[in-house]
């Protein structure tokens, strides 16, 4: 006989993102901008997944997100999902897209771009070719490769 139990609380109504690649937990939370914010921010690290071996999980208090700004988790969590909740139920489920464009999240790899030396924000293109995802700098037009984003 197996024991069924939560391992993370509910949520009464905020955001989930679900199914996170564990190493990429912590730079979910940068990407999104939720370090010292004052809502509950409930983070789930290696939790075992059925689907994905181990995965982490985020869940925000009363915090809900433009899907452009989801969207941007792409880079680093693919397969995540995000879960709308209200009173406790989940309202909506969304997959995540990958956007055309990121702006300040990544840094560029060549150690010449304009953006390593100047307080420039950084612009790409992104490039998905099969499951491998790369960033066209709009400055210097280099690759910087999925490995190299962060």
């Amino acid at each position: 006989m197996t024991r069924k139990e939560l391992v993370v609380s509910a949520l009464e109504n905020g955001t989930v993102l679900d199914h996170i690649p564990a190493e990429n937990v912590y730079k979910a939370l940068d990407i999104l901008n939720l370090k010292g914010i004052d809502n509950q921010i409930t983070i789930g690290i290696n939790l075992r997944s059925q689907y994905f071996g181990h995965k982490g999980i985020i869940k925000i208090a009363g915090k809900f997100f433009e899907d452009a700004e989801l969207n941007k988790l792409a880079l680093i969590a693919p397969k995540a999902t995000v879960n709308v909740i209200r009173d406790f139920k989940v309202v909506e489920k969304k997959k995540l897209v990958m956007p055309a464009e990121i702006t300040g999240i990544a840094k560029c790899k060549n150690p010449k771009c304009i953006t390593n030396h100047q307080p420039v924000k950084t612009r790409f293109t992104t490039m998905e070719k099969g499951n491998e995802i790369s960033l066209l700098c709009h400055f210097c037009e280099k690759i910087t490769d999925a490995k190299s984003i962060f």
